[in-house]
């Protein structure tokens, strides 16, 4: 008599009489497949909390439309040479639909030093020097991370 084996995947089992090599293989494809499934294998490594800095920043600019252009210019600058600094995960510049005086960075930094390394940088603060005579409102810059 030929001994069964049981294979569970999941919530199925499967019971094979191991007679032939067939079935053998069978028997190893699924517990392979078992082993790919998540709910079948317990989660064993832990994931290290996101350190990410998310900057979300408000530019409004006041003033003739030469000015807007000109802190339009300089935005697009500062978004340029922010994408080349060590650390960023992503910059995006985005203009408020409707109102072409209004713009908003999302920036996402690895890590703290990363963000403060380019806040002191001398590009950033070349940028925030030229913008400031030309802000509508004071420059607002809000610093998040995710919920854990």
């Amino acid at each position: 008599m030929v001994d069964p084996l049981t294979v569970a995947a999941g919530e199925v089992s499967y019971t094979f009489r191991m007679n032939s090599v067939r079935h053998v293989l069978l028997a190893m494809a699924l517990c392979g497949l078992a082993l790919l499934n998540p709910a079948v294998v317990p989660q064993t490594v832990a994931q290290a909390p996101d350190t990410s800095i998310y900057a979300v920043i408000h530019v409004d600019i006041a003033g003739t439309p030469a000015i807007v252009a000109e802190a339009t210019r300089l935005l697009r600058e500062f978004s340029a040479d922010s994408k080349k600094d060590p650390g960023v995960v992503r910059f995006e510049l985005l203009l408020q639909d409707g109102r072409l005086n209004h713009f908003t960075i999302v920036e996402v930094w690895r890590t703290r030093d990363a963000f403060e390394a380019h806040s002191a940088a001398e590009h950033t603060k070349s940028f925030r020097q030229k913008i400031q005579p030309m802000l509508g409102s004071p420059f607002d810059e809000r610093l998040h991370g995710l919920l854990p």
